[in-house]
């Protein structure tokens, strides 16, 4: 897939507000430090669409974005740690999980999660409440760029680890990523373009 235009639409704090349209939405969530909007601006070649910043938790709404006139990418809060207050952290976690159990549009869920660290328990248990839910999800391996290919497959391979001895029947699907060396774009996109044929063809 290439990416022929991007648009901001709305930002707003209460799912009623999204877009009408039906068209599929594919939402990107992670820690705050996890390099999201880095992550986006690499997949839509667009260096400013999403605000990146050296302070983790910039992001404190939903934020739709139309892709190609034909899906949404949905940046969403960062979970975990962000340097705001105790009550916007509970206030925007709300809208979030508002997002997520009533948002009919969302076909996938993007999960990053740092490549350079073992298993965080934020991380695992954000996974358990989308699968409790039956939100469909992938994981999205970030900053592949930082560490050797050795490395990033042991920290993979110790999150499998822990979550099959979890709950967990099967490892999710994933992928890795790089936004300085564009890792996984290419990859990402595709099975973004796969699924909008499903949903265009009603086979979602």
């Amino acid at each position: 897939m290439q990416i022929k235009s991007a648009e901001f639409i709305i930002s707003n704090s209460e799912v009623s507000k999204c877009p009408t349209e039906k068209l599929p939405e594919y939402a990107f969530i992670g820690r705050s430090n996890v390099g999201k909007s880095s992550l986006i601006n690499m997949l839509t070649g667009r260096n400013k669409l999403a605000k990146t910043s050296s302070t983790p938790g910039k992001t404190q709404l939903i934020n739709h974005f139309k892709i190609n006139k034909n899906w949404f990418l949905v940046d969403l809060p960062g979970y975990g740690y962000a340097r705001v207050s105790r009550t916007t952290k509970k206030e925007f976690q709300s809208f979030i999980t508002d997002y997520f159990k009533q948002r009919k549009e969302l076909v996938c869920t993007f999960v990053l999660i740092d490549s350079r660290h073992t298993p965080q328990k934020v991380d695992v248990d954000f996974m358990e409440f989308l699968a409790e839910n039956e939100i469909p999800f992938v994981i999205i391996f970030t900053k592949t760029d930082k560490l050797k290919p050795n490395a990033i497959l042991q920290n993979i391979t110790k999150y499998k680890e822990t979550m099959l001895k979890g709950n967990w029947a099967d490892f999710p699907m994933y992928f890795t990523s790089s936004s300085t060396s564009k890792n996984g774009k290419e990859d990402i996109l595709n099975f973004i373009d796969s699924i909008n044929k499903d949903f265009n063809t009603g086979n979602l």
